[in-house]
């Protein structure tokens, strides 16, 4: 008897309100399905350069290395940390949370000499704290998360922005979870080096990261005393297949997932940028107020939220595992759980992209009241 099955059929269609992937507009998963072209097709390069336009757009940057890289966002990640870091460099990173633990650990494989400032989970990166910190060692990268997914705090990035370019240090930026749902300005905030994905606010399916990345960090890559340690991502190959009259192939482009970002970009575009930003911050107003309606608090002060990401105070004799699951299998909602210390501590609730809608706010805020 055979065993070969096709599960495709069986898969049901979910409400994602996790801290990611977020809902997909229809018209992205129709963009996957258009004939795949070849890599190096001239007209697949014409929608390469317009995705390129597209991303520093949205970026906000005049940056001519602004691509997508084939991976997720922590492709994204690895790409801005292994193109810049040779061994025994000094970079400081700025933690409040487990996505800038995360950059801590690439940057120690790397072999950097790595400082970090940790702040406390739920509270933002403190700015004055950074400035002693720069005052008293040059680094060659300072990093730090904007929007930290694991607790729902937004980090200054524009001040701590401003400190950095008053040193020789590279500006390096996680905008994984706030691109496309609040200000990121990576010309404006002195950003150097930037990366994203695809499958939060841009609500398109996880498998591609945006990155960005400086005139002032292209030399310094360009001077490297050392070869890239990592092929798949070395930034030096892979711009001869992003620009220029004549490419160079590196790798096979996931050509259907460049599709869907650029039809996502698309959408976003002709949306705007700033109603996109209202949009979330609105839904997330009414989402906030309506949990407290229930009884039920949020985890961050409010001057600090982000608006596609809240994390939520789990009650004193609520079991937040069940609740996951009964939301997931009775009304076909998910949820994300904490991580690291705030696991079984807060339930986190994304309004990203195509799910932050006003219907997407009713429906969560009526099952939980139906099971809480």
């Amino acid at each position: 008897m055979s065993t070969n099955q096709n599960l495709l059929n069986d898969v049901e269609e979910v409400l994602l309100m996790g801290p990611g992937p977020s809902s997909v507009h229809d018209s992205v998963y129709r963009a996957m399905s258009v004939s795949t072209l070849g890599h190096l097709d001239p007209y697949f390069i014409r929608i390469m350069d317009a995705v390129k336009v597209q991303l520093q757009q949205v970026f906000k940057t005049q940056n001519k290395l602004t691509l997508p890289m084939s991976g997720t966002g922590s492709a994204g990640m690895e790409t801005s940390f292994v193109n810049f870091i040779e061994k025994g460099d000094p970079v400081l990173i700025l933690i409040n949370g487990v996505f800038g633990m995360r950059q801590k650990d690439v940057a120690e494989r790397l072999g950097a000499e790595v400082d970090s400032l940790e702040f406390e989970w739920g509270t933002p990166v403190i700015v004055d704290r950074v400035k002693d910190r720069l005052d008293n060692r040059e680094y060659k990268i300072v990093s730090m998360v904007h929007a930290e997914t694991s607790t729902g705090v937004a980090n200054p990035v524009q001040e701590v922005g401003k400190l950095v370019k008053e040193s020789d240090a590279l500006f390096l930026v996680d905008a994984v979870t706030s691109l496309g749902g609040m200000m990121v300005d990576v010309d404006k905030w002195d950003i150097d080096i930037i990366y994203s994905g695809t499958q939060k606010c841009l609500s398109c399916p996880p498998g591609i990261s945006p990155v960005s990345v400086s005139k002032r960090a292209v030399e310094a890559l360009t001077s490297r005393k050392s070869k890239v340690p990592n092929w798949y991502l070395d930034l030096s190959m892979i711009v001869k297949y992003w620009e220029g009259q004549k490419r160079a192939y590196h790798h096979t482009a996931p050509i259907n997932m460049i599709y869907a970002l650029h039809q996502s970009l698309y959408n976003l575009l002709e949306e705007g940028l700033e109603p996109a930003f209202v949009r979330h911050q609105k839904n997330h107003e009414i989402l906030v107020e309506g949990l407290e309606d229930l009884g039920l608090q949020l985890f961050v002060d409010p001057s600090c939220r982000l608006p596609m990401l809240n994390a939520v105070v789990v009650p004193d004799g609520v079991y937040e595992a069940e609740v996951r699951s009964r939301l997931r299998d009775e009304f076909k909602i998910e949820i994300g759980a904490g991580l690291g210390p705030m696991a079984g501590k807060v339930w986190r609730i994304g309004l990203m992209g195509e799910t932050c809608r006003p219907e997407s706010v009713d429906r969560i805020l009526d099952a939980l009241k139906k099971i809480l």
